[in-house]
């Protein structure tokens, strides 16, 4: 219904042979299945990234868990759901990426740049969403991926 930092859980609580059993589950809902890819142009996409900013803004630093490749990070954020735009960063080597999360009390605008740095064998990551929790949410997720 809205968005969420923590898994679901699904608890069960019965009686088996009259003793009571519970069981917890964690629900496999993944953010993907509520991110719609949407396309921009350039001069679009900045224009609504100076708009977003400040606690809208989650910015995140941190070393490569995997081997820095160009195809696999372009897989995994595609799988992730949100448009991979093509020369919108004046760095060939970075990925600037759109999409919209689908909750039923909003749309919320997300938009955000990978930034390898081969060498240090680091990533920056930085998300501007049109709500500030979200930004935080998703920049979690994904720093887990790379």
């Amino acid at each position: 219904m809205e968005e969420f930092s923590e898994i679901p859980l699904l608890d069960f609580q019965f009686s088996f042979n009259g003793a009571p059993q519970r069981i917890t589950l964690r629900l496999p809902i993944f953010v993907n299945k509520f991110f719609s890819p949407t396309e921009m142009a350039a001069q679009d996409f900045f224009a609504r990234w100076k708009q977003l900013g400040g606690p809208q803004e989650k910015q995140s630093v941190f070393n490569a868990k995997f081997p820095i490749d160009s195809d696999a990070t372009r897989a995994k954020l595609s799988g992730f759901g949100p448009a991979l735009l093509s020369n919108v960063d004046p760095n060939p080597d970075n990925f600037v990426f759109v999409g919209i999360l689908h909750t039923t009390a909003a749309q919320i605008g997300c938009l955000a740049r990978l930034e390898p740095n081969i060498e240090a064998k680091m990533y920056r990551l930085t998300i501007r969403a049109s709500k500030e929790s979200v930004s935080s949410v998703l920049s979690s997720l994904l720093v887990d991926h790379f």
